[in-house]
Parts: structure tokens; C-alpha cells; sequence
């Protein structure tokens, strides 16, 4: 008779984890790991990663949720290797060989003429491996299903690609600061076909996401060995989402009419993006995001908000 599984206690957590996500796990599975290991009530990811791709993967907990479309909109840094010469079904190292052509010279000058090929703003036709849908359904269905649909080319952005091919034979590297939406497999495939041989993706590590990078980050096994106290310690605040947002900071009843979505008049600029802040009540003074908004004509303009519960669960926390 097996014995009866241990219920986990969830409570409130809100902030960032900035996982270097291991390789074999879906971004869904490692976010699951951590929610369990913080005993968190609310987690979201910001932007998927494939299993076989490893590198910075921002977990947002709690209040956090309420932003992470920021960093799905964030730029996108990757590493990647290319193995040339082989085109395989999926576009990466889990696909069958189907093409396989010889690999011409590569030198130093033709790989910067290829990498200019690619910079910039660019169309790129989606892979049928991919979580895109048609129709209300995911490209990997259909894929999985041995079908092949149409999809519609879509405008990305590359803003720097670099490629080295000093490594192993028939192998190139590729650095590259892209905008969402970019498949970096599809990238490598595009590649390869530029050079005149084909390829496939056989490793991806993401390097940076927004002002997020790989120095920030803590590894799945390292955060398994931490206790409760080091685990929450490693949450960067809700705040760290919002960067490249002005700051604007409410006196205490200015505070309490905007966090019930009123508008407020002030002085202040216009901006499409502030963060809203109150003194924080909390011992040692500081301050406490309210939320987000827009300024326009001196009007204070709430968009998104924290609850009333999330700020005191926030200001214990620091007590």
C-alpha cells in the first residue's frame, strides 16, 4: 500500500527567479519545480524555452505575473551551434536526417556576408515544430500528425548575428540579439541554406533576456539545495520587471485613491510607461510599488495594479 502523498501548504510569494533553466526540461516543468520548492500559490513563465535549450528563463511568482508580458516582449540574446551539411525534420538535433549536402569553405569574409544576409528586419516562415497556432490548433499537432500547413511568413528582427566556424568541422556558432517572435532554429536553418549545404540547431543556450542575463541567474540544482530562507532570498522584487519605467511616488492618500483606479493630476510629464510607488509603512522606510500607468496632460493613469492583499503580503515579507 503506498502511503499517502504529503499535501504541499501553498502560500503567497511575489517576485522574480532568474532560473538557468537545465537541459530536458520544458520551461512548464522547471516553473512547476520551483512553485514547489518556494510553496508558491501563483507562478507564470515569460516566454517558453524547448527542452533542449537551456539559459535565462525569468519566473514570475505571485503580483509578478501581472507584468510578465513585459519580458515576452523583451529582446532575446542567444548562443547557439549549427551542425551544417544536415537538414533534419524538426530543424534541430531531436529531428530525422532527411537532406544531407557537403559543406563548402567557410571563410572568415563569406560569413560576414551571410551574417549581413540576416541582420535587421527579416521575414521568417514559422517551423511546423513550433507552438504557433493554425486554425486553434499547434503547429507541433499537426507535425506530430505527419502534416505540413501553410503559415504566413512573419517580420522579425535581428539586431547583431555573429558566426564563427573555428570550432569542430562542419560546426558554426552563432551569437545573435533578437526581437520576440524569432525562431532561432529557423534562423539556423536559413543559414545553412544561405551557405549552400542546409544545417540544424544541435544546442541553444539563451543568454540574456532584456536587462535579465546569465550572471543573475541560479541553477535548478543550486536552488534545490538552498533552504527556505536562501530560496526567498533569491526573488528579485515585483519592481525588476519595470526598468525602462519612469518613477512617480504618491503621498499616502494620493496613493490609496490611485490604487482604487482613480486618475490623479499632477505635474508630471507625459510617458506612456511610469511605475507608481507609496511610502512603505514597513520598519526602515523605503517605498512600495503600487503599479503601473500613463501620464498624459498631468493626468496619472492607472493600467495595471496590485491588490491591496499582494502590497501587505509584500511589506511583511520585508518586516
Amino acid at each position: 500500500m503506498n502511503a499517502p502523498r504529503t499535501r504541499v501548504q501553498r502560500r503567497p510569494v511575489h517576485g522574480v527567479l532568474l532560473l538557468d533553466k537545465p537541459l530536458g526540461l520544458s520551461s512548464n516543468q522547471a516553473l512547476q519545480k520551483c512553485k514547489w520548492l518556494l510553496r508558491a500559490e501563483k507562478a507564470g513563465h515569460t516566454g517558453t524555452l524547448d527542452p533542449l535549450a537551456t539559459g535565462v528563463l525569468p519566473l514570475c511568482f505571485g503580483a509578478a505575473t501581472k507584468f510578465s508580458q513585459l519580458q515576452l516582449d523583451a529582446d532575446k540574446t542567444y548562443l547557439a551551434t549549427v551542425r551544417l551539411g544536415v537538414k533534419t525534420s524538426t530543424g534541430d538535433a531531436e529531428g530525422e536526417p532527411i537532406a544531407q549536402r557537403p559543406v563548402p569553405a567557410l571563410t572568415a569574409e563569406r560569413l560576414a556576408d551571410v551574417a549581413r544576409q540576416f541582420t535587421g528586419a527579416i521575414r521568417q516562415v514559422p517551423p511546423m515544430h513550433s507552438a504557433l497556432k493554425k486554425d486553434g490548433k499547434a503547429l507541433y499537432e499537426y507535425a506530430r500528425c505527419g502534416e505540413e500547413v501553410e503559415r504566413e511568413p512573419r517580420a522579425v528582427v535581428v539586431h547583431a548575428l555573429a558566426l564563427d566556424a573555428a570550432g569542430e568541422p562542419d560546426t558554426l556558432t552563432l551569437l545573435a540579439k533578437v526581437s520576440k517572435g524569432t525562431y532561432i532554429r529557423t534562423l539556423g536553418e536559413d543559414i545553412g541554406e544561405a551557405l549552400g549545404c542546409g544545417g540544424h540547431l544541435t544546442s541553444l543556450r539563451r543568454l540574456a533576456t532584456g536587462h535579465f542575463d546569465l550572471s543573475q541567474c541560479v541553477t535548478l540544482a543550486q536552488y534545490e539545495a538552498m533552504n527556505d530562507e536562501e530560496r526567498l532570498a533569491r526573488l528579485q522584487p515585483v519592481q525588476a520587471l519595470l526598468p525602462g519605467h519612469g518613477r512617480i511616488a504618491l503621498e499616502k492618500d494620493e496613493a490609496a485613491r490611485f490604487l482604487s483606479g482613480l486618475r490623479r493630476r499632477g505635474s508630471w510629464p507625459d510617458n506612456e510607461h511610469v511605475a507608481v510607488f507609496a511610502p512603505s509603512p514597513a520598519e526602515g522606510g523605503g517605498s512600495c510599488l503600487l503599479g503601473t500607468a500613463h501620464v498624459t496632460a498631468g493626468e496619472l493613469i492607472p493600467d495595471r495594479l496590485l491588490s491591496p492583499p499582494e502590497i501587505s503580503q509584500i511589506l511583511e515579507n520585508l518586516s
